[in-house]
Order: C-alpha cells, then structure tokens, then sequence
C-alpha cells in the first residue's frame, strides 16, 4: 500500500508539472492556471468516479447473494481474512472470460465478473481470480491506475487545445502546427507509457498479494491460462470506454497484435504463469 502511495503522490506531481510545463510554453501565465485547472478537474474526477465508469463500459448489473451464491461465499471469506469490508459484486454479461475490480478503496470497491469467466473456472480457480481482484482493492492501486489514465486523457486534452489558441498573452507567440503535433504525438505516448509500467507492475504485486491470500498460486496460474485462451477466443471490441478501463481487468481483453501487443498494460501471461509456478515450488 505504501508503495502505491509512492507511485500515486509520483504521479500527482508529474501531472502537475507537465500541465505548468505545457501550459506555460504554449499559453503563457493564463495557460498555467487553465493547465492546473484541467489537471485538477481530471484527477477528481477519475478519483470520484472509476468505479462508475468501468462498471458501465462493460454493462455490468449488481447481483445479490440469491443470485450469484459462489461468488459471494468465496468474497466473504476472502474479506474476512483480510479483514476487509465486503465490496460490492457485479456481473457483467459478455462471454468473453474476465474479472476486475474498481473503486477508490475498500469501503468503495466494486468486483465484477463477466458471465465468460464464471462459465470456464472452477470454484478453486474462481476464488484465485477473486482474490487477486481483492488484492488490488486492498493495496489500493486502482487509484494508481486511475490516475495514470487520466494522466494520458489530460496530456492529450492539452495537445489538442493547443491547435486553437496562440501562447502568451498576445496572439504573436503561438507554437504554431508544428509544435502542437508535436506535444499531440509525444504527450499520449509519454502518459502511456507511464500507464503501462505500472499497470503491469501492479499486476505481477496482485497475482503475488493473491497467492499469499488464498495461499493457491497453482490454481491463479490454471485461471489465468483459461483467461488467456478464452480472450484470445472472444477479445472484447476496442470501443473507446472499453479500451480506457481495459487496464483494470486482469487479462487484456483485446486481441493484441503488433503495436497494439507492444504497448499492451498486462504483461505477458507466460511470466506471469511462471511466477506464480516458482512461487508453488514448482520448477519447469
């Protein structure tokens, strides 16, 4: 938890000095107080309202007890150990097998499965796939994340914008076509690159905290193996609201190929599988 502090406060500031930074060479003093303006505006945002917005790009609905009884038994249980409050639970209804959890902390979590993932996972790989949900919960990094997304959608805001107005308090001083395609090429693949260091580390640090949890890394490794094969069956559509929750689920539910491989926020599921093999004691 205390590292995805670290890495929250990390980002904070680099946001904010990106916005001074480009505000200020392409609008002048104006433009630093309508750069950290925006900047404040995005990050209350995504703080406020991740769990909303992930929950509604994949059409989840909320299910009870009644509904969903395994589900709920194994998030209980897992609560209880961790002394956790129980969060939320969700279903959305895709065939493509996934699960991720969402919310600024534990009292405001939301976990969500897909109708795919719970018709291909035993109940022993299902309560992996949970606890690794859990875990991102408990060390509170989907505020991370959430932050580094909207870290890339305001770099990208301000590039934008720098199309229409001039820098400076005259109309003389603007950065003109060159340098706005500059900060509109460089900026979303500077945030996103940012995004995707610590979406994956976050990733290898949950399937550990899940293995610990659960105390079965073997049956996370199975689930991640069927999750692997099963998007790479059904991959979700790259809509845009998919594509910008995309890093909270723990299998990249995109077909990847070529660039869209290379900058991929999960990191390969073949190292991922192999740790938690090696944490087991098992050796290839």
């Amino acid at each position: 938890m205390n590292r995805n502090a670290l890495k929250t406060a990390a980002l904070l500031g680099l946001l904010s000095a990106l916005f001074l930074l480009v505000g200020g060479w392409l609008f002048g003093e104006t433009g630093l107080w309508i750069a950290l303006a925006v900047a404040l505006a995005v990050n209350a945002y995504a703080y406020f309202n991740s769990d909303k917005i992930a929950l509604r790009a994949m059409r989840a609905y909320p299910v009870s007890e009644a509904q969903q009884p395994v589900m709920y038994r194994i998030v209980r249980d897992l609560s209880t150990a961790a002394r956790q409050p129980m969060p939320r639970l969700y279903v959305s209804p895709t065939p493509a097998p996934n699960a991720f959890a969402t919310g600024r902390n534990p009292a405001n979590a939301a976990v969500c499965c897909t109708e795919g993932v719970l018709a291909i996972l035993t109940e022993r790989e299902l309560r992996a796939v949970l606890g690794h949900e859990l875990s991102h919960v408990y060390s509170r990094d989907i505020l991370t994340s959430s932050v580094a997304a909207a870290l890339a959608s305001a770099v990208m805001f301000l590039a934008h914008f720098a199309f229409f107005l001039p820098r400076g308090d005259d109309n003389n001083g603007g950065p003109g076509p060159l340098g706005a395609l500059l900060f509109m090429l460089l900026g979303p693949v500077a945030a996103s690159l940012i995004h995707l260091a610590i979406s994956r580390s976050r990733e290898f640090e949950a399937d550990a905290d899940a293995a610990a949890l659960t105390g079965d890394p073997l049956a996370l490794a199975g689930a991640l193996r069927k999750l692997e094969m099963g998007t790479r069956q059904l991959p979700l559509p790259p809509e845009r609201e998919l594509v910008s929750s995309s890093h909270l689920m723990i299998a990249n539910p995109f077909r990847a190929e070529g660039l869209t491989k290379l900058f991929s926020s999960h990191p390969p599921m073949a190292e991922r599988i192999a740790r938690l093999e090696a944490m087991s004691g098992y050796r290839r």
